[in-house]
């Protein structure tokens, strides 16, 4: 969305993710998405009197993990008692980290070169989830209220940035980008329509060159698209109030994704409200270097860096091979990608197959072995597979593993014989003159009508680029 003239948006972003550790944070209870409501659920993440909470040494890992792949400064830290009621707050206080967080500082290089900064990033418990029945789904209206306590006490990292974002844009790009590190360093699976992702979007307006306007909270944003369409309306909303001379307020507002808007939820609480003071059960948390250093070795290349060594290996890195190369590295591909490139695949072949076939199938990714990958691509670089086939072959592969070359003979797919595409495209250019001459006289087009033809007649077995070259031989 472009702003009106003289207009400028300022967004910072507060993104929680939950951390895919095997317990919660301060308690042996199992971490896992999906249990049946109030079953993985003990005396210590219910806030009953007389428990104890013990901190989960994995999560500390994950959260240095997260630090070190954002620049940030590990450091001593404290827990503090973040005291406010909700139904899904048992305790009636969440422990988080205030002003000791474990990271601080940092930053976060967006593909397109810009940089925005990371204030902390720090640990906490996550709250239960409040499920509303009737109405519109949310509590005012609603019949009747449910809680699932289930989620209470998983570890989270909240990660500030900033106000350093101008748009929507890069709002997205940022959160994108965020995302596959998170992936990247194992600390968190990345998936928002569950919930292990939430964004929480701080927004305000000003004419140019003026000082940081009021700004207003969006809560609980789960998809990118949410995301930058909350952004874009609100900003929008702001201005709009401001030219009819009101005042912004600052508050925490709620995104109806059906409606496209925003509401009032609250008025913005500060700080102090929270009353903040350290949790007495628990001790300082300081990482020693060699703690950090472990860390820090166990760590891969993060996505950056991966884009980058497999953009290098692109002979004529086109703006669509690039954006591909996105998805690969978005979804963790690279690694079948640059297998198959180490054995000679072609990697445009390898990229073009991973970001499709593979992209499509990445729930059953664990049926394919990087050998049949690189199997099936190399019998199509050669010839005995078509790309149609191809493609078929993968997805089999995906569906219920298997040998390439079983499946290819099961199916019938035998490598034509030699100069029998020529024949064929012979054939049909005598049985389609009007075709034929369109064709010659350079209406495109009628390339794919000839291709399908010839894919008629073969069932699928010929290779496209043949069928091109025997055509333009013949033009």
């Amino acid at each position: 969305m472009t702003l009106p003239d003289g207009w400028e948006m300022v967004v910072g972003l507060e993104v929680h993710t939950e951390l895919k550790t095997n317990t919660k944070m301060f308690c042996g209870c199992a971490n896992a998405f999906g249990a049946a409501p109030n079953t993985n659920v003990c005396p210590i993440c219910l806030g009953l009197p007389g428990s104890l909470p013990v901190l989960n040494v994995r999560a500390v890992e994950l959260a240095m993990a997260i630090g070190t792949a954002l620049h940030s400064t590990i450091s001593p830290s404290t827990f503090h008692r973040k005291n406010y009621f909700y139904p899904d707050m048992p305790k009636d206080f969440q422990i988080s980290q205030y002003d000791l967080p474990i990271n601080a500082g940092g930053y976060l290089d967006l593909p397109d070169g810009s940089r925005v900064s990371i204030e902390r990033a720090h640990l906490e418990e996550d709250t239960g989830k409040s499920t509303h029945l009737g109405g519109s789904g949310r509590i005012h209206g609603a019949d009747r209220s449910l809680v699932d306590y289930n989620r209470s006490g998983v570890p989270l990292v909240e990660i500030v940035s900033g106000p350093d974002i101008r748009s929507a844009a890069q709002a997205r790009a940022y959160v994108a980008e965020l995302r596959g590190i998170l992936i990247a360093t194992a600390a968190s699976d990345g998936r928002m329509e569950e919930g292990s992702m939430r964004i929480d979007a701080n927004v305000s307006v000003r004419k140019s060159g003026e000082p940081l306007g009021t700004r207003c909270e969006i809560k609980n944003l789960n998809s990118l698209r949410s995301l930058q369409r909350a952004i874009d309306f609100e900003a929008q909303r702001q201005i709009d109030l401001l030219d009819e001379g009101g005042k912004i307020r600052q508050e925490t507002r709620h995104w109806d994704e059906n409606l496209g808007t925003t509401s009032t939820m609250r008025v913005k609480e500060e700080a102090d409200d929270y009353r903040y003071f350290r949790e007495p059960d628990l001790v300082d948390l300081i990482p020693d270097q060699a703690w950090q250093d472990r860390v820090r070795d166990a760590l891969g290349p993060m996505p950056a860096e991966r884009r980058a060594l497999l953009s290098a290996r692109l002979q004529s890195p086109t703006d669509a091979l690039l954006g591909a190369v996105e998805v690969v590295i978005d979804l963790g591909l690279d690694g079948y990608v640059n297998g198959a490139i180490d054995a000679k695949v072609a990697p445009e072949l390898a990229i073009a197959r991973a970001a499709n076939e593979l992209a499509a199938g990445i729930d059953t990714l664990d049926n394919l072995t990087l050998a049949s990958f690189v199997t099936t691509l190399s019998m199509e670089q050669s010839g005995d597979l078509s790309a149609t086939q191809a493609k078929t072959v993968l997805l089999e592969l995906l569906a219920k593993s298997g040998d390439p070359r079983d499946i290819a003979a099961t199916r019938g797919f035998e490598r034509l014989a030699s100069g029998a595409v020529g024949d064929i495209v012979a054939t049909l250019i005598e049985a389609n003159p009007d075709e034929w001459s369109r064709y010659r006289e350079g209406d495109e087009k009628l390339a794919q009508f000839f291709i399908g033809q010839v894919m008629a007649r073969t069932k699928g077995q010929a290779n496209g680029k043949e069928v091109i070259a025997e055509l333009q031989a013949r033009r």
